[in-house]
């Protein structure tokens, strides 16, 4: 049968070279800064990123957690949007592990978080409340359609901390494609950060791995909390190798992943008993009603997997496909075709 899996981009597999670079790592223990990989690919996203250093962890998951254990105490506040992934998505991490409090502000459909409501959310001084200290961003925002977050939004927020005393992490798993999307550097959308968080292993490619960078206080602070965290990895240049060939060969074709998702948008929109406005999927993110009355999202899933089209439930008749490199033009026209008869 043939199999379209569309439920996430981190379904993605190595390329052949980064096969090829992985097996060829020059490596070495890393807990003692001598990885000369992994200080390769730390250098890169630094750079990348206009900051002054970085941080190689196993998951973007521990990366936000290493962040926001660096910025904040026990008891420390953070400002976050409700629909966020550190929110919904990350087991409550913050509190459990670190011992700190969310405060949620209402995403917009587009991701943002409007600046008034942030700057209502910031607590002023009093023995009762705990201290605000970090505003998080997610750019680009998986459960707001995928949507990216403009530079000009993104320096206003941080302009918005500086004001406060606050610090801003920007919980970048797809930043690449938020800067592909809006034809601007990565380093423009995070100029304003504090710490930042990229993933490789997901419309990169890579197997493994997320960075966090920042500048060189704050980075020698995040490695000792990944090391309690349990994030300290040894011959990892294996692993950060991956990573160098998702930098230097895989942004550019996120394009590629952006033009076929807004295919499936327009072509799922004719579909009768699905529901989506096309004009709401900017990256490689799409999201879709099934309206149909009985037809839930679980059931639809297992229908279309039935024929190989594999999507992803994410509420009762919310569902997610996500475009990248493994899924070609060709692959949209079946699945499109597949939706067709399934719901005919």
């Amino acid at each position: 049968m043939r199999i379209v899996d569309l439920r996430s981009d981190t379904l993605t597999q190595p390329t052949p070279p980064m096969r090829q670079a992985m097996s060829a790592a020059n490596v070495g223990d890393d807990v003692f800064g001598e990885d000369p990989t992994v200080n390769f690919l730390e250098e890169m996203v630094a750079k990348r990123l206009g900051k002054e250093a970085a941080l190689f962890v196993p998951s973007g998951t521990m990366a936000n957690m290493v962040s926001q254990m660096t910025h904040c105490g026990g008891g420390d506040e953070v400002i976050l949007g409700d629909q966020s992934h550190i929110f919904f998505y990350e087991q409550g991490g913050l509190s459990a592990l670190g011992g700190i409090h969310p405060h949620t502000v209402a995403n917009q459909p587009d991701g943002k978080l409007p600046l008034h409501h942030i700057e209502a959310a910031i607590r002023h001084d009093d023995i009762h409340f705990p201290i605000t200290r970090l505003i998080v961003l997610e750019n680009t925002h998986n459960r707001c359609n995928g949507s990216p977050l403009d530079a000009a939004y993104m320096h206003s927020v941080g302009k918005l901390a500086r004001r406060y005393g606050l610090k801003v992490h920007v919980d970048g798993a797809r930043l690449f494609n938020a800067a592909i999307a809006l034809g601007v550097e990565a380093r423009e959308l995070v100029a304003e950060a504090d710490s930042v968080n990229i993933c490789l292993s997901k419309g990169l490619a890579a197997p493994v791995g997320s960075v966090v960078s920042g500048n060189r206080a704050f980075i020698s602070k995040a490695r000792r909390v990944r090391k309690v965290l349990g994030g300290g990895m040894r011959q990892s240049g294996i692993l950060a190798a991956a990573g160098i060939v998702s930098l230097t060969e895989m942004v550019d074709r996120l394009e590629d992943d952006h033009v076929n998702a807004r295919k499936l948008a327009e072509g799922l929109a004719d579909v009768n008993g699905l529901s989506i406005d096309p004009d709401d999927v900017k990256t490689n993110i799409v999201y879709f009603q099934a309206t149909r009355k009985g037809i839930t999202s679980q059931i639809l899933a297992e229908t279309l997997g039935g024929q190989g089209i594999r999507v992803l439930p994410t509420g009762p008749d919310r569902l997610r496909a996500v475009t990248h490199y493994q899924v070609t033009s060709d692959d949209i026209d079946y699945t499109l075709d597949v939706f067709s008869r399934v719901l005919k």
